[in-house]
């Protein structure tokens, strides 16, 4: 296990820029184009993981596929607004990281912020996030989860935010797209 550990950490680190840079991603997507910025600096793990898949191009043609707004949440006490994607076939997938908190990075879930989804602190993976307006409940200490350790963030979108909001809104079964948006691709942008 200590093995894979650090093998998992090596790999992670091998996706990471020199110091204070940030990562420049644009997800082209069937309903537009997103641009993020990635901030290893911040969230060392969370970025790394999340570039290992882009440079990997897992994410070409998964697709978004959940939403979450006001309307769609009825049994949750603490609502959120966001958009999650990134549904790479469970055999493709690289070991789940440790949980990066807010608290630890001081990195919150304002408006365009992209973060890791997860089940329990320890899961996450593949599958990111995008929140529409500011969601604290997602930042540790946040009660959308019994935990209290709320989620990874570790980038947030420069441009796009129409797109993000086209696709919150485009028809739903639950929290389910009918018509899940393929992701085309998410590549690194040159500096």
């Amino acid at each position: 296990m200590k093995m894979i550990m650090l093998t998992v950490l090596s790999a992670l680190l091998l996706s990471m820029p020199a110091a204070g840079e940030k990562v420049t991603c644009r997800i082209e997507t069937a309903a537009g184009d997103i641009i993020i910025e990635v901030y290893p600096e911040k969230a060392p793990l969370s970025a790394a993981n999340f570039l290992r898949y882009v440079d990997s191009g897992l994410y070409n043609g998964s697709t978004f596929f959940r939403v979450l707004t006001a309307d769609n949440q009825p049994d949750s006490e603490f609502k959120i607004e966001v958009i999650q994607g990134g549904d790479v076939a469970e055999e493709k997938c690289f070991p789940p990281i440790a949980h990066e908190t807010t608290k630890m990075t001081g990195f919150r879930h304002l408006d365009g912020v992209v973060s890791m989804a997860r089940a329990a602190p320890g899961t996450a993976s593949c599958s990111f996030f995008i929140c529409v307006n500011v969601q604290p409940e997602l930042d540790h200490g946040g009660r959308r989860n019994p935990d209290g350790q709320g989620f990874a963030a570790f980038g947030r979108v420069v441009t796009g935010m129409d797109v993000i909001k086209k696709i919150q809104y485009m028809e739903v079964s639950g929290q389910y797209l009918k018509k899940p948006v393929t992701i085309l691709s998410i590549r690194r942008q040159e500096p």
